[in-house]
């Protein structure tokens, strides 16, 4: 990793505290020519604030738009082939982004719940309700036990069916993740995996993306017939 990033004219980082070993790594290796894109940076974003970018649909468009422009800069020459590519993504992207639409119109304000901030974005884009306690989604997000009255508080919704659907990430799971997944199952509350990272890897973006958009959805219409649980008598 060290050599390659020595030896690149253009890097791309995430930023906001999510990649900071590239950073030591750039900063051991200095290269006058060499172009980075930070996308915290580009994004307005600083350390602290939700990393997880690319499930921001708008925050994907500025990246590839940034993207193009930078490698058209670094390379004028070929600036049509870089035109292309960014159509051909556009292009493939589409369906995503009908699905999307389809998404919003249909379940606007319903609410679900996440085990980790990976899904906020995406869920604010498409209209729904994040109701699990963002002290939980972040401790798990940055690998630390999540405070005891927010674990409280995301069984009490998930035991009361205030979440129709529940998102985890399948590559981040610890006892407590498992515990809030086995109890949505338990409750019959449709349960969503999404990855940090694409999966299978030789997948393209905007294919990955869109197979979790259509599990998202099935969830929603499933997870739309689930009746309330009856309040306890006081």
């Amino acid at each position: 990793n060290a050599r390659a990033f020595a030896g690149a004219d253009y890097v791309v980082l995430n930023g906001a505290g999510y990649d900071s070993w590239a950073d030591r790594l750039i900063n051991g290796n200095p290269n006058s020519k060499r172009k980075v894109l930070t996308v915290a940076d580009l994004l307005g974003k600083k350390d602290g604030d939700n990393p997880h970018f690319w499930y921001d649909p708008n925050a994907v468009t500025k990246v590839a738009d940034r993207i193009t422009a930078d490698l058209k800069g670094l390379d004028p020459s070929d600036a049509g082939y870089f035109d292309a590519q960014h159509t051909a993504f556009d292009n493939a992207s589409a369906p995503d982004r009908a699905r999307m639409a389809a998404i919003k119109a249909k379940f606007t304000g319903t609410p679900v719940a996440s085990t980790e901030s990976i899904f906020v974005y995406l869920g604010d884009y498409l209209g729904l309700n994040v109701v699990s306690p963002t002290e939980f989604m972040q401790a798990v997000a940055e690998g630390n036990d999540p405070p005891a009255p927010s674990v409280a508080a995301f069984l009490d919704l998930l035991s009361k069916k205030e979440a129709k659907v529940l998102v985890y990430n399948r590559q981040s799971s610890t006892e407590v993740t498992t515990n809030m997944r086995k109890l949505a199952t338990k409750q019959g509350i449709p349960v969503v995996g999404v990855t940090e990272t694409i999966q299978p890897t030789q997948r393209s973006f905007e294919d990955w993306f869109g197979a979790e958009l259509v599990d998202l959805e099935n969830a929603l219409n499933a997870g739309a017939t689930l009746p309330s649980a009856p309040s306890a008598p006081s």
